[in-house]
């Protein structure tokens, strides 16, 4: 039996770099309802990469696929999928990625949106269509602009007629309600889910800077920030904006599963940024104060440098140096948020 194995990468879309995929399964997404998925689980949706394909791999419903297929409708109406988005945003862009289904996929789609912050939606839910029925390519990201300033919770992918959708990334902000965080409360003011945000990094040739402060411990080395090895002179870095401008109080980086790959060493630098500067941030007249000396690194270790903190007020913005090169896992910012 022959067997032919073709894989993709998770950050492959245009809007990558600018905004968060919503329904990363990383994130809590959870895929809760489907009104048909008789060749492919609905939960395949939200799974990490653009899908694999196998050749020669079958189920016993028929022909293996890597994302949600639906049977050959035989009656009136068409097919959808509700999806509980793993952090509230609001939407800026989605893909729906058809990848690998050519002969079966659906020739168009549309997406509506609902905001349900302490339940799933039911028959009184309202819906939002923020994608009115589109025309869908065979094998390939269909990628649509969303212009809709509303925070939503969750989504309904419709299908029109039946067919076969590999991956769906909803892409967007995440809006965090920050009323339910005190003056005292410490938090990770770098973390997703407090809406930080990884804005610009010099390299990340092997694993996308938006992992530095995903949830949880990485869990392989291509969970991280990895960049190629350094061949000139420099160092490389990242700069994380933070979700709420705070006074920063613990600092953990994490180099879980880098090995033979970790920096040598790091150091932290914070900035107070105004609303204009924040597209400037290359800008070598942003005032970058020392927030962390420059500090050994270990392989596959949680360091946590906070007796090393430099405390230099409120900041809205970080950089990380690494020395010269390699891989961090996870980067911690614990603090408080600002008056």
């Amino acid at each position: 039996m022959s067997e032919v194995i073709i894989k993709a990468t998770e950050h492959n879309s245009i809007y990558s770099d600018q905004y968060i995929n919503l329904a990363a399964e990383r994130l809590g997404t959870k895929v809760l309802f489907s009104t048909d998925d008789f060749f492919a689980p609905k939960e395949n949706l939200i799974k990490p990469g653009r899908g694999i394909f196998i050749v020669d791999k079958y189920t016993e419903n028929g022909k293996w696929m890597d994302g949600w297929e639906s049977r050959r409708k035989r009656v009136a109406g068409h097919d959808y999928a509700d999806i509980r988005l793993g952090l509230p945003g609001v939407i800026k862009a989605i893909d729906i990625d058809t990848n690998f289904f050519t002969g079966n996929h659906p020739p168009f789609a549309s997406i509506e949106a609902c905001s349900c912050h302490n339940s799933d939606p039911n028959e009184q839910t309202e819906w939002t269509e923020i994608l009115a029925k589109s025309a869908l390519g065979p094998g390939c990201q269909n990628l649509f602009d969303i212009n809709n300033k509303q925070m939503f919770t969750h989504i309904r992918l419709h299908i029109y007629p039946d067919g076969g959708v590999a991956r769906l990334r909803i892409y967007g902000e995440v809006k965090k309600d920050w009323s339910q965080v005190g003056q005292d409360d410490i938090i990770d003011l770098a973390a997703v889910e407090n809406e930080g945000k990884a804005v610009i990094c010099n390299d990340m040739y092997f694993s996308h800077k938006d992992n530095i402060n995903m949830p949880g411990r990485g869990i392989n080395m291509g969970d991280g920030w990895e960049t190629k090895r350094k061949r000139e002179p420099g160092n490389d870095w990242l700069i994380l904006a933070l979700g709420k401008k705070g006074h920063i109080s613990q600092v953990i980086v994490d180099t879980a599963h880098f090995k033979g790959n970790f920096p040598d060493s790091c150091s932290l630098e914070g900035a107070l940024l105004e609303e204009g500067q924040v597209d400037q941030l290359e800008d070598p007249q942003i005032e970058w104060k020392p927030l962390l000396p420059q500090v050994k690194l270990q392989a596959d270790h949680i360091h946590d440098l906070s007796s090393q903190l430099i405390h230099i007020g409120a900041i809205t913005h970080v950089r990380l140096q690494i020395y010269p090169d390699g891989g961090v896992s996870r980067l911690r910012l614990f603090g408080k948020i600002s008056e």
